[in-house]
Parts: C-alpha cells; structure tokens; sequence
C-alpha cells in the first residue's frame, strides 16, 4: 500500500503517519511528494494539491484524505476524480485554536486594546470603562466541528454565545439560529461576528453592507472561514463611516492579500495570515491512521457528500 502526501510540513506528516501505522495489519509505504514526486498511490494525504498530482493518479487510487477542515479547494480541483471519497479532518486540534483566536480577538476589542494603542501613538494616558463580558455577545457563522468547539471554549470564558447554521442544532451553550430570519436575529444580536462558513455558492458575499449593518453599532467582524464570504469594499464602508469599531481577517479572496489593498493600512483592521487554525501534523495523522485501519478492516468511515 502505498500513502503519498502533499501538505504543509510533508516530513512531519510522513513520521507521524509512520508512528502511528507502526502495528499496522498491512505493511504501508508512505512517502511525501517532496521525495517521491506525484506518484500514483493508493492512498493521498493532501492539502491544496496541484491539479496534476490528482492527474497522476490512477484506479488504485482509493480515498483522498483532505488535511485541513475546508474542502472547497479540492472540491473545485478539476482534475478531482469523481468517484473517489473524500475524507476529512474532524477536528484534530484545530478547534481548540479557533477558540483561542476567537478568544484573542474578544479580549482585545473587550478590554480597549485597540483603544490603548491608539493612546499609545498619541502620547495619552486615559483609562477607558471595562465592559463586563456580558455585554459582548458573540455570533458564529457556521457551527460544524470548529465553530462548535470555538463557541463552546468562548462561553466556558463567559462570553454570551450565538450561532447560525443552515439547519437547526442544539449545543450546549450556543443559542442557534437558522434560516434567513435567524440570521437576521442573530446578526442583530452580536457585537462580534465570527465567521466560519465554507466557501459554496450561498456564502459568497454574504457578508455585504446589508448583513454588516444589522450587527450592533461599535461591533467587530473576525473572519477566519472563506475571504469570499466577505465583501471587502462594504467592511471597509462600514469602518470608515464608524458602524464598525473594527475587524481582525484571517483570511481573503485573494491570498496572499495584494500589497496594494487598503485593508493593509486601515487603521482599525488587523490582518494575520491565514494561520488562525493550522493542522496539526501529529493529530492529524492520528485520525488518518484511524481511518485507513477502519478501512483495511472493511469498515465505512465518514467522507464528504457531494453534490
């Protein structure tokens, strides 16, 4: 059996994989792309692989395992082989930075961060009134795996949680919210709006002037799903105009974000780099490992549905 991967951090995946495969009922030759070149496998461990490493593969090709949680990358590869399963990463870890990241952004926009530095550069000297946490509701667009996790890790912390999916759900801690009433409640009801939808047809633009402005005024947007959710003209109205304090993006439509882009110098805006979540190469591989013994002993593991 042959394993091929192609991520970030290949070396670490491929000795993870082999720690975990050690015991294994089958004897597995597992090799990065970086070594190997795109060899046809049995089994491929991708993130954002090239359309000519799918090409490359052939009928032996059995499952692709997408190491990150978003799968619109892989889903929109032309070169995707229709009638092979897709599976994905649940959690491994990455949940538990989302909330962190979340967190990170309340406490910097709760307790004046944002204030203090702009006193800072001007010399000033001013205590600002703390805001008690109830007062800062936190809206989550998306609660599969990593909303979930984030929302509930936020409230544990004693941030009043909301969160708004396609279909109902129940969770703990988290008021949910769906359809587009619910989204309109939610929004409405949310000084911070944290993002985490997948890029598909529906979300694309969502997040335009219309659905900014239903948040309370002074509320702060953190994108960490899909830069195209976002309507980046409309953000930037909105912080001009001052319905928005401001915004921490994680993501864009465009990455690496143009160097010519105003969301660079704005002042109210923080930018990272698409590192609000990384995969973890070690629990990662753990649940691959999982999943490929599941499959060797003829056992169904979860994969992606397609349309």
């Amino acid at each position: 059996m042959r394993i091929l991967i192609h991520t970030p951090e290949a070396e670490a995946w491929r000795e993870a994989l082999v720690m975990q495969l050690g015991d294994a009922p089958f004897d597995a030759e597992i090799v990065t792309t970086e070594t190997a070149g795109e060899l046809p496998a049995d089994y491929l461990i991708a993130w954002k692989p090239p359309a000519s490493l799918l090409a490359a593969q052939d009928s032996r090709l059995k499952a692709i395992f997408n190491a990150g949680a978003g799968v619109d990358a892989l889903l929109a590869n032309p070169e995707l082989p229709a009638d092979v399963p897709i599976v994905r990463l649940r959690d491994a870890g990455m949940g538990e930075m989302m909330g962190d990241y979340l967190l990170y952004a309340l406490l910097h926009f709760q307790r004046d961060m944002d204030h203090y530095r702009a006193q800072q550069q001007a010399q000033h000297w001013q205590e600002q009134p703390l805001a008690d946490k109830s007062a800062w509701p936190v809206g989550i667009l998306g609660l599969g795996t990593l909303g979930s996790v984030a929302g509930r890790w936020v409230h544990r912390c004693g941030y009043p949680v909301r969160g708004w999916s396609r279909a109902p759900k129940n969770l703990d801690g988290i008021d949910s919210f769906h359809g587009d009433a619910g989204l309109d409640k939610m929004l409405a009801d949310s000084r911070m709006l944290f993002n985490l939808l997948p890029d598909t047809p529906a979300t694309r633009g969502l997040l335009n002037e219309r659905r900014l402005r239903r948040l309370m005024p002074g509320a702060v947007v953190v994108n960490a799903g899909r830069g195209a959710t976002l309507v980046a003209d409309d953000l930037l109205k909105l912080l001009d105009e001052g319905h928005l304090r401001g915004a921490l993006l994680d993501v864009f439509a465009e990455e690496p974000l143009p160097a010519t882009h105003p969301l660079w110098h704005h002042p109210r805006v923080i930018i990272t780099p698409h590192v609000a979540a990384p995969t973890p190469p070690g629990p990662g591989a753990e649940q691959f490992a999982a999943d490929l013994l599941a499959l060797a002993r003829g056992e169904r593991v979860e994969t992606v549905a397609r349309d």
